[in-house]
């Protein structure tokens, strides 16, 4: 056997890790190169779920209008179809209420719980009626409507609410230090 042609097998090269590495497959290296032991299935899943978080993008006024405008056209449609807000309308306006929870800006995650219960009226004012398409029929409607539909409401608000919280949070401090803690040169101040 040549000896000249035979590797060591300290002394090869490890190969290159895949493009995106190997922490995205779930494997994660062990020391010098050594074969590493895969991931949690659940850290993988948790992982993979916060680099597919979306980027905030609606405003106060963008999630107020996002959220009543759905509201609204839920409550349409299940309004045309089975004779007022029911079902339909309670699923949308939850559906709709937690996206825009996750979707609004961090210096406006209060407007998301807010708007919330604010379009959930709005929706049942214009879309329940009494049966006579009257101002009374129409404030009959809303009053029973908010009377009967409060669990949803409740759902899509708490879960607004729980969302927003937990973004909340996540957020990093932004109290300002003071001058005496910052990075200024330590000494005696002036007189």
């Amino acid at each position: 056997m040549d000896q000249h042609s035979a590797r060591p097998s300290g002394s090869a090269a490890a190969p290159a890790p895949a493009p995106g590495g190997e922490a995205a497959a779930g494997v994660y290296p062990g020391p010098r190169g050594a074969p590493g032991k895969p991931a949690h299935p659940v850290t993988a899943l948790v992982r993979r779920l916060r680099a597919a978080q979306p980027r905030p993008r609606l405003t106060g006024l963008g999630t107020g209008l996002l959220v009543t405008v759905v509201t609204v056209l839920a409550g349409t449609v299940d309004a045309m179809l089975f004779d007022g807000p029911g079902v339909f309308f309670g699923v949308a306006f939850v559906a709709v209420s937690a996206t825009a929870a996750f979707y609004v800006r961090p210096y406006d995650l209060v407007a998301a719980p807010v708007a919330a219960p604010i379009a959930f009226a709005v929706g049942i004012g214009l879309t329940g009626d009494s049966g006579d398409g009257s101002l009374a029929g129409h404030l009959l409607g809303l009053f029973t409507g908010l009377a009967l539909m409060t669990g949803w409401l409740y759902t899509g608000t708490v879960l607004a609410a729980l969302i927003v919280g937990v973004r909340a949070l996540r957020l990093p401090s932004r109290r300002r230090r003071s001058r005496r803690c910052s990075a200024a040169r330590r000494g005696r101040s002036p007189r």
